[in-house]
């Protein structure tokens, strides 16, 4: 028993021993790695002098204008990183069939209809009737055109209810309101060429062109205003004409055609002075050139026509000359004023003017 408990002495002892030689080594180790650190600390300091390691001023030896240039870590404020900032999110692409549209709708033109009404109604929209989903990245840069003249309590009821379709159907878009001046004989078409043109101008990446009457409202906003394949008609269903296509070649009210489109077919016809006629050339231009037109179905693309008289001076005219000036941005459109005249030397009648954001000048 005795001899048991004398051989765990030993080993005890023996441990011990050998912790306190490892403590030593490592004591010593660590003696040696301080002794070296303060060795060359006081090297440099001596080296440099004690103002300049401690207070390093303008005269330093580095430089500090040197593109890959350090300052040494003495409590000064450091030089920006140089590295880009945060970018902004990546936004999804907008959804093929939009959620939130409401389908059939109730159209009344009976109350009235202020621009300050609408203007409080599309808060979002910008200057010159602008507008871009804040959520998803669109596909196509639409521009939406309509000729215009003396239809002020027209464009109200359809800027009330067209800002909100569009932006439901996610369209980035812009309106463009083609003003022709004076009494002259009216020119759809051409003033329709003038909206291609202008609103180019204003911006190159438009690629989807809308163009319609100022007095049709569509009753479902299913009824998508995008551009396709083939040119697209969309007023198909016209209360006017009891919600019947009128005949197979009709392209009134409502059509809409690409870029490549629209160049393909040379524009419109400028030859169509007065009510009628210019929709049914641009219908055989587009089958000249092997287009087919493409159509909603019937119980969506229904419009309704605020009623209206026939306007004065649509009679044929034989001598038709057409300028055009910018006319100005308004909160919810852009407009152009169109200068009719009767004889060539006076088709460069008119001036610029700016409009007020909710101020539609009388032409």
């Amino acid at each position: 028993m005795s001899r048991l408990l004398g051989v765990t002495l030993e080993r005890v002892c023996k441990a011990v021993l050998l912790l306190c030689l490892l403590h030593f080594l490592v004591a010593v180790i660590l003696y040696f790695d301080v002794y070296a650190q303060h060795l060359a600390f006081f090297s440099r300091f001596s080296a440099r002098g004690p103002a300049r390691a401690l207070h390093p001023t303008a005269s330093s030896s580095t430089n500090y204008s040197r593109p890959n240039a350090t300052a040494p870590s003495s409590g000064l404020p450091e030089a920006p990183s140089g590295r880009p900032g945060p970018t902004a999110p990546v936004l999804p692409p907008c959804p093929d069939s939009p959620p939130g549209l409401v389908g059939r709708l109730l159209i009344e033109f009976t109350s009235p209809m202020p621009l300050e009404r609408v203007q409080r109604e599309n808060p979002s929209v910008l200057l010159g009737g602008r507008y871009t989903p804040p959520d998803c990245t669109p596909a196509q840069t639409v521009a939406v055109i309509i000729p215009f003249r003396h239809r002020e309590h027209h464009l109200r009821y359809w800027l009330h209810y067209l800002h909100p379709i569009l932006r439901r159907q996610r369209l980035r878009y812009g309106i463009y309101v083609i003003n022709q001046h004076g009494e002259d004989t009216f020119n759809r078409a051409k003033l329709l060429n003038v909206g291609f043109l202008e609103a180019l101008k204003e911006d190159a990446t438009y690629n989807c062109f809308i163009f319609s009457d100022v007095d049709l409202v569509p009753m479902d906003d299913r009824n998508l205003y995008r551009c396709g394949d083939q040119p697209r008609h969309f007023a198909i269903a016209m209360d006017k004409f009891g919600f019947r296509l009128p005949y197979t070649g009709y392209f009134g009210g409502v059509s809409g055609l690409s870029k490549a489109q629209f160049l393909r077919i040379n524009g419109f016809p400028n030859e169509y002075w007065g009510w009628g006629g210019e929709d049914d050339d641009i219908f055989n231009r587009i089958s000249l050139t092997g287009m087919k037109i493409s159509r909603p179905d019937i119980r969506i693309g229904r419009y309704r026509m605020i009623k209206h008289d026939r306007d004065k001076h649509n009679e044929p005219n034989p001598q038709r000359y057409l300028s055009h000036t910018y006319f100005g941005h308004s909160a919810l459109f852009t407009r152009l004023m169109e200068e009719a005249s009767l004889d060539e030397r006076s088709s460069s009648r008119g001036s610029l003017e700016c409009e007020r954001p909710l101020y539609m000048p009388s032409v």
